[in-house]
């Protein structure tokens, strides 16, 4: 039925079957639509926010896949910048996730900010002395350019590359990607790091407040390793999955390994300087306002959250990745980039839910914060539109540059 859309050379699965699939994925997005309604119709009310927990699962969602799609610009990064060009057979598919991530967050957001309609105050009326107005700017420009990266891939559709207008501007388009590229990698970088300075700069919340570089909080940069870390390591997780799914071999797996020994690395860097701001703030910064470690670790929120973050989480997935024979095994591998992930998520967690449920008061106590199933839906709902759109440009768009070339051999 359409088999004149599907890359030529190439084999998909029947449209029935992929029908059905998205019936699935369109069934979840449906609920997470529902869950929105009832958030614009009924207020943030129905929701677990309160006045103690401004922030809470969707803030936390939204940092997460934004740090997670850091795996587009700086993938873009090596690729164009640097020169490493064996990464062009990942290169589309670290764009689309990107894709998926930014525009997925900001749909989450919409939600989040209580009155959508006034969303465009941000622009029009500025807040110069806030982080959040460079980070709002930053990721509705680097949205731009993932868009403008991604079109190109668009119109390769085999039906779209017919037309000669749309292949000119779809082939020119890819000889200045390396000018959107760079622009990507400016944009992303300042907003991953304001995302983080945020937080350091909550001066009357010591769990996440940080001394700084100049102007910038130390979490700035943490904000932007943890990023660059974790990025390509959902890259190397979407694609092994996509090849279990297809059955399919889409990209090699030296270019993989290759992909893993750098998050490996900078894992590894992160790491440390997250280790030594780690005993900085506990050791020096929390004594010296009359506070402890143990301080900011109550139940539920207990040091198995630090535990799990820095060693579960971070220097035993950078020590497997650091390693050739583990990196190579792909069940060593994807369990290291699946923890690596993990531990983005835990710290933008910690951030953003235990920051809050510490109290700052001597009156004040432990909150929790539970959210309800009109927060959950939508969360699931955004993970359903990045199967979605990793289904859709899979089967009609030529994603993977060697796929004819890889199952030939097969």
């Amino acid at each position: 039925m359409d088999s004149a859309l599907i890359p030529e050379g190439v084999k998909r699965c029947s449209f029935t079957q992929f029908a059905i699939w998205l019936l699935v994925l369109g069934a979840l997005m449906a609920w997470g639509v529902l869950a929105g309604l009832l958030v614009f119709w009924k207020g943030l009310n129905v929701t677990g926010l309160s006045d103690y927990f401004g922030f809470g699962l969707w803030i936390t969602v939204d940092l997460a896949v934004i740090a997670l799609g850091a795996g587009a610009f700086f993938t873009g990064f090596l690729t164009y910048i640097i020169g490493k060009k064996e990464l062009k057979d990942i290169i589309n598919l670290a764009v689309v996730i990107g894709f998926i991530c930014y525009t997925g967050a900001q749909l989450v957001l919409v939600l989040d900010i209580g009155q959508p309609l006034r969303a465009w105050f941000s622009f029009w009326h500025p807040n110069v002395h806030s982080m959040l107005t460079e980070v709002i700017f930053c990721i509705t420009c680097y949205t731009m350019v993932l868009t403008i990266e991604y079109v190109p891939l668009i119109l390769e559709n085999r039906q779209l590359d017919k037309i000669r207008g749309i292949h000119f501007f779809s082939h020119n388009l890819h000889e200045i990607m390396a000018l959107f590229a760079a622009t990507g990698t400016f944009l992303s970088f300042f907003h991953q790091g304001s995302l983080g300075g945020m937080y350091g700069v909550l001066f009357g919340r010591p769990f996440a407040f940080r001394e700084g570089f100049f102007i910038w909080p130390w979490t700035f940069f943490l904000f932007v390793a943890s990023a660059i870390a974790s990025g390509p390591s959902l890259t190397i997780l979407v694609c092994y999955l996509t090849q279990e799914v297809t059955k399919k071999k889409l990209v090699r797996k030296e270019v993989l390994w290759e992909l893993a020994k750098i998050s490996g690395y900078l894992l590894a860097f992160y790491m440390v300087v997250k280790l030594l701001d780690t005993w900085y703030w506990a050791y020096v910064y929390a004594p010296s306002v009359g506070l402890t470690l143990g301080s900011f670790y109550k139940a539920p929120y207990g040091l198995w959250l630090l535990f799990a973050e820095l060693v579960l989480c971070g220097i035993i997935p950078a020590v497997m990745l650091l390693t050739p024979k583990v990196r190579q095994d792909d069940v060593w591998m994807l369990a290291a980039c699946f923890l690596n992930c993990v531990g983005c998520l835990i710290n933008r967690f910690v951030f953003t839910v235990q920051t809050l449920a510490a109290p700052v008061m001597p009156f004040d106590r432990w909150e929790l914060y539970i959210p309800t199933w009109q927060e959950w839906a939508p969360t699931v709902a955004l993970i359903a539109y990045g199967a979605l759109l990793v289904s859709l440009s899979y089967r009609y768009l030529p994603v993977f540059p060697r796929e004819k070339e890889l199952n030939l051999i097969k």
